[in-house]
Formats: structure tokens, C-alpha cells, sequence
């Protein structure tokens, strides 16, 4: 079994950065593909960004593309979110998730394991 807890959400102004981490435990961090995904009141939870188990490869939904960074340190099991350029449609609460395979990374259903989410709200 593998737990996530994410930190480092927030109120920002729009312009303003923020960085989400999430800590990893229960099985070799280096072994798990891991995902971030948000889910805005009233909306279907959505894609933001993948990372490879090595972290050699990401990809990113097309409107956070440019401005949002994920990177993952192994020997630390945590992955991160850097979000720069905030914009108040960026408001959900963000989830780390994390799969054993690299097929289907944008895909809410093929994740095994999430965290409980946190907070980021961007104000205008």
C-alpha cells in the first residue's frame, strides 16, 4: 500500500507562485509513475502533469503547460508541483497520485493511489 500527503497549498494572488509537495511512503518511491491532478467545485476531477519513475520524462496539461514545473526527488520520495503565473482558474484542490505503470498518465481511473488533496486558491 502506498500513502501520499500533500502540503504547500495556499491563498496567492494572481501572479504569484506556489510550491506543492508530496511525500510518499510505503513502497520504493522509484518505482511509482506519479501524477497531479485538481478538481474545482463543480467540476470532474482534471490532468495537470506526469512524471516518470526516473523523472527523465514529464508532460503537462495544455493549460498549465509553460507555467507549472514537476520534479521528483527519489532518495527523498517526494514529488513536486511548482505553479508560477497563477491564475484565479487555477483554484481546485490539488491531488498527487501515483500508478505503476507509465501508460494512460492522464487518466483519473488508471491511478492506484491519492492523497487527500490541499488547497490552493489564487485570488483575482
Amino acid at each position: 500500500q502506498v500513502q501520499l500527503v500533500e502540503s504547500g497549498g495556499g491563498l496567492v494572488q494572481a501572479g504569484g507562485s506556489l510550491r506543492l509537495s508530496c511525500a510518499a511512503s510505503g513502497r520504493p518511491f522509484s518505482s511509482l509513475a506519479m501524477g497531479w491532478f485538481r478538481q474545482a467545485p463543480g467540476k470532474e476531477r482534471e490532468f495537470v502533469g506526469y512524471i516518470s519513475w526516473s523523472g527523465g520524462w514529464t508532460f503537462y496539461a495544455d493549460s498549465v503547460k509553460g507555467r507549472f514545473t514537476i520534479s521528483r526527488d527519489n532518495a527523498k520520495n517526494t514529488v513536486y508541483l511548482q505553479m508560477n503565473s497563477l491564475k484565479p482558474d487555477d483554484t481546485a484542490v490539488y491531488y498527487c497520485a501515483a500508478k505503476n505503470s507509465q501508460v494512460d498518465i492522464t487518466r483519473v481511473a488508471r491511478y492506484e493511489y491519492w492523497g487527500q488533496g490541499t488547497q490552493v486558491t489564487v485570488s483575482s
